[in-house]
């Protein structure tokens, strides 16, 4: 199981009231939120592996230098500045301390957490499922993701739709069912469609259910550019003008959508902790932090020892 962590706690956040509250008063609701999930997706799935995946860069200069407006709305107002040094992201006041947190706790734990200077938790997700010789599952609210979907080498896409307790399960056929593509053609619908959640402008003129018929018609990207430039497609002469404008930014998205999925990660064993690393940090945090039910739902789900 690989979680996309971020997107995991922020929806902890705006899940579980701030009024969840340590012992001194600051807001834990994220901390909490994230490990009932933890305990739920444990529980409900029994991974015999568990990584919490990180962005180590949330909005890596690599990918900014090919398409600049990825992801720029979500650049906090002080660090708009390029004097102010790399771009922090736009985090809600009581959830930035919180992450910290977070790491601290799964450390504990024992909880494996992996990160790649440079790149996003997806591309460490994609890696990790492109690694794999069992069966995946990802957990996550970014629907990027689900070009990572596979059938054949057993990858599937869990999607929260209400906390973790309600998943939607994205295998081929549903990816299929709701987008009319399969998993990787998903990559080549999010660049000609758009995604203004990530700053992407997309294909003018190319929505979702158009993006899904050019494939359906064509097969992939390369085959709708091929399309475009050949005068005898079926494409009408507004489909073709537009995707032939708009080839600069194709080309370029090709490589900000895509995950990559040959970094070179460390080898990390990976399988559930049969008792908190470190047992003595826990208990401090849990003390300070007033982890209280959530981390003992965990540590139930873990199989761990109370006593530990």
């Amino acid at each position: 199981m690989l979680l996309d962590t971020a997107s995991l706690y922020f929806r902890a956040h705006f899940g579980v009231p701030e009024s969840v509250r340590s012992p001194d008063g600051t807001p834990v609701n994220a901390v909490r939120g994230l490990l009932d999930f933890l305990a739920r997706l444990i529980a409900d799935h029994h991974p015999a592996a568990l990584v919490a995946c990180m962005d180590a860069d949330w909005r890596p200069r690599w990918r900014v230098d090919l398409i600049p407006s990825y992801k720029a709305h979500r650049v906090a107002e002080d660090a708009a500045d390029p004097a102010a040094g790399p771009d922090a992201e736009q985090v809600p006041d009581t959830l930035a301390p919180q992450v910290p947190v977070i790491e601290r706790v799964l450390d504990a734990v024992g909880i494996v957490r992996l990160g790649a200077e440079g790149f996003e938790a997806d591309d460490v997700i994609g890696t990790l499922a492109t690694r794999a010789s069992e069966p995946v599952d990802i957990v996550t609210g970014d629907r990027d993701l689900l070009q990572l979907v596979d059938d054949a080498r057993r990858v599937r896409v869990l999607y929260p739709i209400r906390g973790v307790g309600q998943l939607a399960v994205y295998d081929t056929e549903a990816v299929r069912a709701k987008y009319g593509v399969d998993g990787p053609g998903y990559a080549d619908l999010a660049i000609l469609r758009g995604d203004p959640s990530d700053g992407l402008p997309g294909v003018p003129g190319v929505g979702e259910k158009t993006a899904a018929k050019l494939l359906d018609a064509w097969g992939d990207l390369d085959g709708v550019l091929a399309a475009a430039e050949d005068p005898g497609s079926a494409l009408t002469k507004t489909q073709r003008a537009r995707l032939t404008e708009a080839r600069p930014y194709l080309g370029a998205a090709r490589e900000v959508v895509r995950v990559v999925r040959d970094l070179p990660l460390p080898d990390v064993d990976a399988a559930l902790p049969a008792s908190p690393r470190d047992p003595a940090a826990l208990a401090e945090l849990d003390a300070r932090w007033g982890l209280g039910g959530s981390l003992r739902r965990l540590s139930s789900a873990l199989g761990h020892d109370p006593a530990s």
